[in-house]
């Protein structure tokens, strides 16, 4: 069709879409930052300032006008594209009216969208830049909101931190709004649903802001997420601000984003901004292969934290709450670590840092960000490497807020951790059994076996999901098989526990210790003969873990499997027996680390991760000290564990890095307090 171009203030397409015209003009973009602590912890009404990614505030200059829709699009209008987008209105309840946003739609259906109008109008239609957008919420405001520092009561929707659709967590269908357009009063300049309703792409690569001045900016040229804008139903009110920005991979699609118009060319004093700088895990990485001499006597390294990050850091990373890690050796014998960090583990800012130790050194870097799209939950992490080098990260990324509706994401390295590929989807529907732990391997059939979360409580059990085909394709053994009766000579479809250990038994057969689910006062264990689909429960020789800790199994190169866990929980601290040197029994706390030669059927060895000298205070996580000494261990963390090429096992909990060797687990302890 031929171009053609529009005049007057406002405008009807031919599909019934409303335009208005919105001038040049010029504008202060972002806002100044707050705590975010204090937000988080005043309730959902508080207002702060901004987030890190909001500043500097800056000046920019939009020199050309352009048409924006009044209203998000809607289903009736996309349908007009793609007909059978129709098979989504409804799903889970959201959107099902002609006159509701279209949501399930990803950056490229909204592209395409774009692309497919201004072919059948021969008008330029696209998505706004995040420049444009801001500009035309604030509608010549510098307050929080166009209605001022205040959101009216019509504006908001199912207010907080949502679990939906978990319904062990939501309140089910009485989370479920309407998405209906226009339905709450315009701004200034006459566009409807800035604030709420659903968050809306942008064009822009996500990235930081540069303090000069801008020009019709269209962000970076390359990136991992897209912008996306405005906020939604179902969040805290902080994340619907004129400032805010959030972010999502492209080719995820929830019921939280959709999208509108803008009708203009983009403009042509445009540049694109660099991609952001290289993270420190990121430069200088050696590639070629190294291995420090095995050692031939018992070896135990004096704990060193892995988490490094400034006080009082707030944003991008924050040094309030770090927790749920994975540990990975490069073949360039570096050590990386990655793990959450938070203000609130529910919380939106909840984001991926990583950290490398460098062979030969004897510190870790300071830490830096990892992953995680700007305001999407990003709960857990596993790192696992395989035969030929290449390192897998597993994720959970959520549509907003919680772990409650996780898609489950993979990445790769094959530079010894200083690239990695960009995300693609295990399975992108946002829903439970979707929780990494630290617990990947190889199986004996070729298969690649990743344990996640089935539910988002303390109870519940843990899922698995397997690749046959070296990581391409994923299933779940065990969807569909109804909630397991989790208790000694029963049978499920999945394991008893969550954030379960799980290792191969020399047989091919399955084997794994949970968290919850308490069978005979003791942890729980569960075996599988069939793959997966089935699991057999009986209680573990083992004390339960707790809130605040997590198991490990490993099967060393030496044959036996390797346990490591925990005495009794956090808050209350119990004792456990172990058989020192003199051959007497004595009682010990904390972390422990056990062996079995048998599959599991009897563990010998069983010793505390410690270096058995003299009472010392450490800092566990987030910094609460411990007493590690002949008696006592770290009394908690989520604990994740490798093994080195040259035999040394790294064992880091939430806060320290534990390494020792296979002679070291067999010594038998001392009884008395080593020099």
């Amino acid at each position: 069709m031929q171009k053609r171009t529009i005049q007057g203030k406002t405008f009807i397409n031919s599909i019934g879409m409303q335009f208005v015209r919105i001038e040049p003009g010029t504008f202060m973009m972002g806002s100044e930052q707050a705590n975010l602590a204090d937000e988080l912890t005043a309730g959902k009404e508080y207002l702060r300032d901004g987030d890190w990614d909001e500043q500097p505030v800056h000046q920019v200059t939009l020199n050309t006008s352009f048409y924006i829709g009044i209203f998000q699009v809607t289903n009736a209008q996309y349908e007009e594209f793609q007909s059978d987008h129709s098979d989504l209105r409804g799903k889970l309840g959201f959107s099902q009216d002609d006159d509701e946003a279209v949501v399930f739609v990803d950056w490229h259906d909204a592209t395409r969208f774009c692309e497919w109008l201004s072919e059948k109008e021969g008008l330029p239609y696209r998505l706004p830049t995040e420049a444009e957008w801001e500009y035309v919420c604030r509608a010549g405001t510098t307050t929080h909101f166009h209605t001022g520092d205040t959101l009216p009561d019509e504006f908001q929707k199912n207010v907080g931190e949502s679990w939906y659709p978990d319904a062990g967590r939501s309140q089910g269908a009485e989370e479920v709004v309407p998405l209906h357009v226009g339905k709450t009063p315009s701004n200034a300049w006459g566009v409807y649903d800035m604030h709420g309703n659903v968050e809306e792409w942008c064009q822009d690569w996500y990235g930081p802001y540069e303090s000069n001045p801008q020009v019709d900016p269209i962000g970076r040229d390359s990136g991992l997420y897209r912008v996306t804008r405005g906020g939604s139903h179902s969040t805290l009110l902080c994340y619907l601000r004129s400032a805010n920005r959030m972010g999502a991979v492209p080719e995820d699609k929830h019921w939280y984003i959709g999208f509108r118009v803008v009708c203009g060319e983009m403009p042509e004093t445009t540049t694109l901004l660099p991609a952001p700088k290289v993270a420190l895990w990121g430069q200088n990485v050696k590639q070629e292969a190294a291995s420090s001499p095995a050692p031939e006597t018992p070896s135990f390294a004096e704990p060193i934290p892995f988490v490094r990050i400034p006080e009082d850091s707030n944003g991008p990373l924050f040094s309030r709450h770090n927790h749920v890690p994975a540990i990975v050796e490069c073949p360039s014998g570096d050590m990386f670590a990655a793990w959450y960090s938070c203000v609130t583990e529910r919380g939106r800012e909840l984001t991926l840092a990583a950290s490398r130790l460098r062979f030969g050194e004897s510190e870790w870097d300071v830490a830096e960000p990892f992953w995680g799209p700007p305001d999407r939950n990003n709960h857990a992490t596993s790192l696992w490497r395989n035969e030929n080098g290449r390192i897998y990260h597993f994720n959970g990324l959520s549509a907003a807020a919680t772990w409650g509706p996780l898609a489950l994401i993979m990445r790769y390295s094959d530079d010894n951790c200083a690239t990695w590929s960009k995300p693609c989807f295990i399975s992108p529907e946002h829903r439970l059994r979707h929780m990494p732990i630290a617990s990947v391997f190889r199986r004996q059939n070729g298969s690649i076996l990743l344990a996640c979360d089935a539910v988002t409580g303390g109870n519940g059990g843990t899922a698995i999901w397997l690749s046959d085909d070296d990581g391409e394709t994923w299933y779940d053994p065990g969807a569909g098989q109804p909630i397991p009766e989790f208790a000694a000579g029963k049978s499920g479809g999945w394991i008893a526990g969550i954030h379960a250990a799980v290792v191969e038994l020399s047989d091919g057969r399955l084997m794994a210790y949970g968290r919850g689910d308490t069978i005979d006062g003791r942890m729980p264990k569960s075996v599988s003969e069939d793959g997966g689909k089935t699991w057999h429960y009986s209680a573990s020789p083992f004390p339960v873990v707790s809130g605040g800790q997590r198991c490990v199994f490993l099967r060393l190169q030496e044959g036996p499997i390797f346990l490591a866990s925990f005495t009794g929980s956090r808050k209350t601290p119990e004792t456990m027996p172990i058989v020192d040197e003199s051959g007497n029994e004595r009682q010990v706390t904390g972390l422990f680390g056990a062996l079995s030669y048998d599959d599991g059927k009897t563990w010998s060895h069983i010793r505390l991760i410690s270096d058995d000298g003299a009472d010392r205070e450490i800092e566990t996580m987030d910094g609460h000290p411990f007493i590690m000494g002949l008696n006592s261990a770290e009394p908690g963390g989520y604990l994740a564990v490798c093994q080195g090429q040259n035999g040394i096992i790294h064992l880091i909990s939430s806060k320290q890095h534990y390494r020792f060797n296979y002679a070291w687990l067999k010594e038998i302890p001392p009884s008395e307090v080593r020099n």
